[in-house]
């Protein structure tokens, strides 16, 4: 709706520092309310990589249309990184922070997270990103196995609306 506004750089060494930066860079140059989310995968043999860094792991990040092979050349990294690291040591998480501002500060904040172990290959072809070497061991699937209602329920960005909710409920409440 605002061709105009350039994009705020996701420059943060955080999901939180990043979904605030973006909520009050656009809230400010636009004028009224903006949610902005930041999120990603975080590996705990990796120090947290690809972190902040996920859509861009293996490079600057992609325009839409070439999205697809850079999400296969950010995954190609990983296992290759992960190569040879036991099963219990490549437990990970995808993370997802959601910011709400107005032009004058923030509103609301919220995460959600989703606990999951990195496979040594590729499982499944739904999805996109990560989704098909991240497993998640209660429902014995990767992301990319699941379909777009069972994602959903247990996916960060949608636990992490699911914090929102009530928060925003509340505000709305007072005004």
């Amino acid at each position: 709706d605002f061709p105009a506004v350039p994009d705020v750089p996701e420059d943060c060494e955080t999901f939180e520092g990043n979904a605030r930066k973006k909520a009050l860079g656009y809230a400010k140059a636009v004028g009224i309310w903006t949610l902005a989310d930041d999120s990603g995968l975080v590996i705990d043999w990796l120090d947290g990589r690809p972190g902040v860094r996920s859509a861009r792991y293996c490079g600057s990040k992609p325009p839409e249309a070439e999205r697809t092979l850079i999400d296969h050349r950010n995954i190609e990294k990983v296992l290759e990184e992960m190569q040879g690291v036991p099963k219990k040591q490549r437990t990970a998480r995808f993370v997802c922070c959601i910011c709400l501002a107005k032009p004058s500060g923030v509103l609301l904040e919220s995460k959600g997270t989703v606990e999951g172990v990195i496979t040594e290959e590729k499982i499944g072809s739904g999805g996109f990103g990560y989704d098909p070497i991240f497993y998640v061991p209660e429902l014995r699937k990767t992301m990319a196995q699941l379909d777009g209602e069972q994602k959903n329920k247990i996916s960060h960005r949608g636990r992490a609306i699911k914090t929102l909710k009530p928060k925003l409920e509340r505000l709305l409440a007072g005004l």
